[in-house]
């Protein structure tokens, strides 16, 4: 794939994304990176800021199949992964295909199913399969999972374990609208949703080609270097207690990739790897209490290991 059809293919599809979700480039841009890089995403903010309305806006612009789970305590794994059904005419067991068999999958306020049904997708997300019965079914391609979550409300809610966090290859915030998008976002609803009015862009061949071109995208020596040193530091800050794992070096690499293809380049720098390392490291640490205490972020040290690591000089 050469540069001119892949920005003329990713920059129609955030473009289509922004008529419904005002002000967020950067966030639109991650969302796009993850899809290159065939991972899943959790958003993690306050009611009412669009995490919905991005996922749907997302799933309406690539003209994929959308499938929602509303993640409540009543919730089956087999409601997620699908079951045995016996047919009385037949007298055989028929699959019925559960709500994860779709391409684009949101999994609403996820942190309010069950454990067990939590660790059902964990299959899923990881193998992009699931098992039933001793059968394996294979999930309809290409696949992503955008699941949601309240960070405010804990009444109810299951926290999500850390190997199940460890299988989103980013974690994104949408924040407040600025004042004058959230004027827009008036204007643009008073005569309808906008996201009714979201076309394709793409469709799954085109998207699948995509996939592949990003993981063509060239990574020097002295890169991947890099990046692990990042990553290992995650592991000796005095602040954290449980640092990135190796899935988290690899994730790194590829979000890596897939903005250097979101800026038609051939081959990741330096500069690749700062601009993505926060989304992709901040959600996989576990900090000290005491830093806790003194207000200290993942985002922060995050964002020190990246200023402290020497990053490769000279032509990659």
């Amino acid at each position: 794939m050469n540069k001119i059809s892949t920005s003329s293919r990713l920059e129609p599809l955030i473009e289509s994304i922004e008529k419904v979700i005002y002000g967020k480039r950067t966030v639109i841009e991650m969302v796009v990176c993850a899809l290159l890089a065939r991972g899943h995403i959790l958003i993690e903010d306050i009611p009412g800021v669009g995490k919905t309305l991005l996922v749907n806006a997302l799933a309406k612009s690539l003209g994929l199949s959308f499938g929602r789970i509303q993640c409540t305590p009543d919730v089956m794994p087999s409601d997620i992964t699908g079951f045995n059904l016996y047919n009385m005419n037949t007298g055989t067991m028929e699959f019925k295909q559960g709500m994860i068999m779709h391409n684009i999958i949101l999994a609403d306020e996820i942190n309010r199913a069950a454990p067990k049904t939590q660790s059902s997708l964990l299959e899923v997300m990881e193998e992009n399969q699931v098992s039933v019965d001793g059968k394996t079914y294979m999930v309809p391609q290409p696949f992503m999972v955008l699941a949601t979550q309240n960070p405010i409300e804990y009444i109810g809610t299951s926290p999500l374990p850390e190997a199940q966090m460890d299988r989103f290859i980013m974690r994104l915030t949408l924040g407040y609208p600025e004042f004058s998008q959230e004027i827009k976002i008036l204007e643009k609803n008073t005569l309808g949703a906008p996201i009714n009015d979201v076309k394709p862009i793409m469709d799954a061949k085109e998207l699948l080609e995509l996939q592949r071109h990003t993981a063509s995208i060239f990574v020097h020596e002295d890169i991947k270097k890099y990046i692990t040193a990042i990553v290992c530091s995650t592991r000796m800050h005095k602040g954290v207690s449980l640092g990135a794992s190796p899935r988290a070096t690899l994730n790194l690499m590829k979000i890596s990739q897939a903005y250097a293809v979101l800026n038609d380049a051939d081959f990741v720098t330096p500069e690749y790897v700062k601009a993505v390392a926060g989304f992709v490291l901040s959600h996989r640490l576990i900090l000290k209490s005491e830093a806790k205490l003194r207000g200290i972020t993942a985002e922060k040290i995050i964002a020190d290991i990246v200023a402290a690591v020497n990053a490769p000089t000279g032509k990659v």
